[in-house]
């Protein structure tokens, strides 16, 4: 009984929060945050989710992420033989399943998701990080977490470009295309001509790599044009220069946003500019103070809680 009322609790302190914010969901709120170029909000994105935790891409791995207040869970996405999207970072579902002894003995069937159908893939149980598996818990379809986070927290759908008809034909069944968010490095063109025909589209940002000669020219196309995104997802290896701070702020002055992912250094300047360095640090402001200085308002991380609470502290995640 005592469970019971501390998650209605939780469940109703969810519902007044987005009441007084004057929308009707956290997600939405989230949302218009993330469209609002002068917010000074800083969105919080979960790689996989709570993958620390519980297995990554699952039900529960998303679920934890929304108690931590997280804005955005970032899950991947694959389709299956008989055209289902489920969510599975690697295109086989040797590593992240218990698919070896499912299917013990049938040396020649394919553990690539493409090649099993949603009732093979069902039938088997996912692991947790250090290779557990966990008897209770099946791969999950994009639809059943997309029913899981509506109208409660914002999703990345990695990989979703590849699959963008079908993720936005189930977004506008659900009702939560405006609370999904779909990237890519594809030129403008590329990009105006796919989503053309959808009357209501997912959430858009452009991925650069500000360090190389397609990601830099990808980002002049955008400059040149007078084109403004959602948000640039900016990736940089190396500080030796000053790219990224230069792109930043070029980003900030046309109105758009900046996303940054701290969960690998080979994305965010090298070692000592992510998650695992803040974690390293008595202070993560350390580390994560020159992103918000830079402009950035949007963090992919590995290190949710820590980022959170940090980022509450200093008056930086309080959603209006």
């Amino acid at each position: 009984m005592k469970n019971c009322f501390f998650l209605f609790a939780a469940l109703l302190c969810t519902v007044s929060c987005s009441v007084r914010s004057g929308y009707a969901s956290r997600a939405d709120a989230i949302a218009a945050q993330i469209h609002d170029p002068s917010s000074r909000y800083v969105a919080v994105a979960c790689h996989r989710g709570d993958w620390r935790n519980y297995p990554e891409n699952s039900i529960p791995a998303i679920e934890s992420v929304i108690r931590m207040e997280a804005d955005i869970v970032e899950l991947d996405i694959h389709m299956t033989a008989d055209s289902v999207l489920v969510l599975c970072h690697d295109s086989n579902v040797r590593r992240t399943t218990n698919f070896s002894k499912v299917f013990r003995g049938q040396k020649d069937k394919s553990a690539d998701i493409k090649d099993l159908t949603l009732s093979e893939i069902k039938q088997l149980r996912l692991k947790r990080a250090h290779g557990v598996t966990v008897d209770t818990l099946h791969m999950p379809t994009l639809e059943e977490a997309l029913r899981c986070t509506k109208d409660r927290i914002c999703v990345n759908i990695d990989k979703g470009w590849d699959y963008y008809e079908a993720v936005n034909a189930l977004t506008e069944k659900l009702g939560v295309t405006n609370q999904v968010l779909i990237k890519s490095s594809k030129p403008i063109d590329e990009v105006d001509a796919r989503t053309a025909p959808f009357e209501h589209k997912v959430m858009y940002m452009p991925i650069v790599n500000i360090q190389t000669p397609k990601g830099s020219a990808l980002f002049e196309s955008y400059m040149e044009r007078g084109v403004v995104p959602l948000a640039y997802e900016l990736c940089w290896n190396s500080n030796g220069d000053t790219a990224f701070r230069d792109a930043a702020a070029r980003i900030v002055a046309q109105g758009s946003k900046v996303w940054v992912n701290t969960i690998w250094a080979s994305l965010c300047g090298g070692d000592g500019n992510d998650d695992d360095a803040a974690f390293e640090c008595k202070d993560p402001g350390e580390v994560y103070q020159q992103y918000l200085d830079a402009g950035v308002s949007m963090i992919q991380t590995d290190r949710p809680e820590l980022l959170i609470g940090w980022l509450k502290r200093h008056g930086r995640h309080t959603l209006k």
